[in-house]
């Protein structure tokens, strides 16, 4: 009996262990998206509120679900929308006169080992823009991916006939032609690489090359 009862806390401090790794996983989940709601993908955020974030992203990554994030193929598969960013690239699109930055997509599609992304842009009647960029990448590792950037394009949205970010990647998958500028990339000079830092059903974290962070939730 001395031995039975000696035991029973042991196995249930390990089911408690087993049980508490979803909980801070949601906590530290819903904490992030908390923290970088109205930051408008980072064009708000403060020294302080970066310090935060990147703090919290961190804390995340420790109880990331998907151990293997590039071999998840159905959870990584899909059109996801960023929702915070440290890029300096994505942030600075901002800045083009008259217009402001929209909704950034990153649409991945696994099969076909390729990247999509595509920044929308508003302001004057007409002048919607968008600015999109498509490559290819290959698994490095169980949770690393090499980049190679293939094709631009840029041009407004009225004459590019565009959207979503669906119909907008059919149309450059059946080789349609835009009235827009539309050029090819040196994938040998144009490339780099990401790590998929934590991977669930919805969100997304990456961290790239430049040391830029990513979090994307999925649409």
């Amino acid at each position: 009996m001395v031995i039975c009862s000696s035991q029973q806390p042991t196995v249930n401090s390990q089911q408690s262990t087993v049980n508490s790794q979803p909980n801070k996983t949601m906590i530290g989940k819903s904490g992030l998206l908390e923290i970088i709601a109205g930051k408008n993908r980072g064009l708000l955020a403060t020294a302080s509120d970066k310090q935060a974030i990147l703090s919290a992203i961190a804390q995340l990554e420790d109880f990331n679900p998907t151990p293997r994030p590039v071999e998840a193929a159905e959870l990584l598969n899909g059109d996801w929308r960023l929702l915070y960013t440290t890029s300096r690239a994505l942030l600075n699109l901002d800045g083009f006169p008259l217009l402001k930055l929209g909704q950034i997509y990153q649409c991945v599609r696994v099969e076909e080992s390729k990247i999509y992304n595509i920044a929308e842009l508003y302001g004057l009647p007409y002048l919607e823009g968008i600015v999109s960029v498509a490559a290819k990448f290959e698994p490095t590792s169980e949770r690393r991916v090499q980049v190679k950037f293939e094709r631009s394009i840029l041009g407004l949205r009225s004459l590019i006939g565009y959207e979503s970010p669906v119909k907008f990647i059919n149309e450059i998958e059946s080789g349609k032609k835009f009235v827009a500028v539309d050029f090819g990339l040196d994938a040998r000079e144009q490339q780099g690489w990401l790590d998929v830092t934590y991977l669930d059903s919805d969100l997304r974290i990456g961290r790239g090359n430049e040391g830029s962070v990513f979090v994307l939730t999925k649409e």
